[in-house]
């Protein structure tokens, strides 16, 4: 079974990307179990700070650990936008096998000094951890939206500079990069993603030569997908898309069945739900279809 980090290398050399999917409970994780067991290809799964605590760290940590070594699924657990120091520790301590410190907010020097301190300190626990930084401002929430997000950067000025891109990798020693090129957490309701700015990934991809991360997926076109694995993005982050997912199919199946309280069963149409999404957006990235 190959390491977290050999997947990752494996896909920038194949030109394709990870799958990224946040889950915050059971049904959804089985859902992409399922996904990865059918297509036979490697995912990372996320969890919030609020996902983590919800589900319990050290529980889903070894549930994923468990699925890995026994079933020989390729399934890795990401630490997804955790803020603080403390919260790093945590998932080290939980046993996660990446973590996303985000400072995409921060001024560039500050954001620089509060990475380093952290990539610092878990290599010191586990080298085998990949580490991700966040630069620039994508928004926050999977949520669906009516607006923008305030800050968000959309503007060619405001997204992240390459010069910018090469000194926080250069300076951090971060694996991975998330920059901001035009991607946004959540979705609009009732209009079509921006743009991603595929000419700054590549230029971004070609000074820093690591794995470039692309956050707030959901809702971009195939074609941007596509393009902007080819100019160096290997993970794609798939959150909003799967909760509405789930959202959509426990509304049918409490629909379908009025009178049923036995939970599990309630939640096939949840898994079934998801796991379509899961499969659609895996099949893309890895270029099966």
């Amino acid at each position: 079974m190959k390491t977290a980090r050999q997947t990752l290398k494996e896909a920038e050399r194949k030109k394709v990307a990870v799958g990224h999917f946040n889950i915050s409970d059971l049904a959804g994780l089985n859902a992409i179990t399922e996904a990865v067991a059918e297509l036979k290809v490697p995912v990372f799964i996320g969890t919030s700070e609020g996902e983590a605590k919800f589900l319990d760290r050290k529980a889903i940590a070894a549930y994923i650990k468990t699925l890995r070594e026994e079933l020989k699924l390729p399934i890795f657990l990401n630490s997804d936008h955790t803020h603080s120091f403390e919260e790093v520790k945590k998932a080290v301590a939980a046993g996660y096998d990446m973590i996303l410190f985000d400072g995409g907010t921060l001024p560039i020097g500050e954001n620089i000094r509060q990475t380093k301190k952290i990539v610092k300190y878990v290599r010191s626990k586990n080298k085998n951890i990949l580490i991700e930084g966040e630069l620039g401002n994508i928004g926050s929430g999977s949520t669906i939206r009516k607006e923008l997000p305030a800050g968000a950067a959309i503007k060619l000025e405001d997204l992240t500079r390459t010069e910018d891109a090469a000194k926080f990798v250069r300076e951090t020693g971060v694996d991975m990069l998330a920059p901001a090129v035009g991607n946004i957490h959540g979705m609009f309701a009732n209009a079509p993603e921006p743009a991603l700015n595929i000419r700054r990934i590549k230029e971004i991809k070609d000074a820093v030569k690591i794995p470039l991360v692309l956050h707030g997926g959901s809702g971009n076109t195939d074609s941007d997908f596509l393009a902007s694995i080819e100019a160096g993005v290997n993970v794609i982050h798939i959150s909003t898309e799967l909760r509405l997912a789930w959202r959509k199919g426990m509304e049918g199946s409490l629909a379908g069945n009025p009178e049923e309280i036995a939970a599990y069963k309630l939640f096939s149409l949840v898994i079934s739900s998801v796991k379509q999404v899961a499969i659609k957006r895996l099949q893309l990235f890895n270029k099966l279809v």
